[in-house]
């Protein structure tokens, strides 16, 4: 299993906002069929490391590889980022799933988990429907094909978010908070997709406030304060059995 390859690798990464230092060395392998959870209060990074893997952002300096594909060395200290084609390769390797659900507002279901496999991927109008179809169906959302967004609940704007992902047939999936605008009863809907996508061996990066749910579902957790990764490892290790002060005063505020 040695020469298995992971499907994201960040190494020594380092990101700043006017001066403030967000992220500050932090180093993270996602392996393929992995569903890694990152946890940490508000403020700590997670949200940066995220923006910056699926290149919303860009990191100061560090590496950042896609498989073979480089898309960032660190030279001297500064993160230097391939061209355009590379940024594209990348793009088409990952999904991102928002925490406010970002469907257009005036496009159908069906139209907003079609459009980009249609115009970005060039793929035929008929395989993307049929997929489409299937996942709706995957999500409990048959029915809802001609609704436009205003017309769902925030749980079903997030699976129709979920649905528009996986369209893609990205090799990574990434999640930012997906259940915290909702409310307990539509956050169990959502925490049961991304259950079942674990089930089948979706590769995930969850960042979550949803301790309980990241115990049970990640292979690996990664808490971040600070700009750091404090102690990452399986479930067991970080939520059971914390080694370190700062995890086991975080994870205190859980607690019934």
């Amino acid at each position: 299993m040695s020469d298995v390859q992971p499907l994201v690798s960040i190494r020594d990464v380092h990101k700043s906002f006017a001066g403030n230092h967000v992220l500050k060395g932090i180093t993270l392998e996602v392996m393929p069929k992995q569903v890694v959870a990152i946890i940490g209060a508000s403020g700590g990074g997670k949200s940066t490391l995220l923006r910056c893997a699926t290149l919303l952002d860009r990191f100061d300096a560090g590496s950042l590889r896609y498989g073979d594909l480089v898309v960032a060395e660190d030279k001297d200290g500064t993160a230097v980022y391939g061209g355009k084609d590379v940024l594209k390769e990348a793009r088409l390797r990952f999904g991102l799933v928002f925490q406010n659900y970002n469907l257009f507002p005036h496009y159908s279901v069906m139209k907003n988990i079609m459009d980009a496999p249609i115009n970005v991927q060039k793929r035929p109008r008929a395989e993307v429907e049929e997929q489409a179809r299937g996942l709706l169906a995957r999500m409990g959302l048959e029915g809802n094909e001609n609704k436009v967004p205003c017309e769902l609940s925030g749980g079903q704007q997030q699976r129709v978010s979920i649905a528009r992902a996986l369209c893609m047939n990205p090799e990574i999936l990434y999640f930012d908070e997906p259940t915290s605008a909702l409310d307990p009863e539509l956050t169990q809907e959502v925490l049961k997709v991304i259950r079942n996508l674990a089930e089948q061996h979706m590769t995930m990066v969850i960042v979550t406030h949803e301790m309980a749910f990241a115990r049970d579902v990640a292979d690996h957790i990664g808490f971040i304060d600070g700009g750091v990764i404090v102690e990452q490892g399986t479930p067991d290790q970080v939520i059971n059995n914390p080694q370190h002060n700062r995890t086991k005063a975080f994870l205190n505020r859980y607690e019934d």
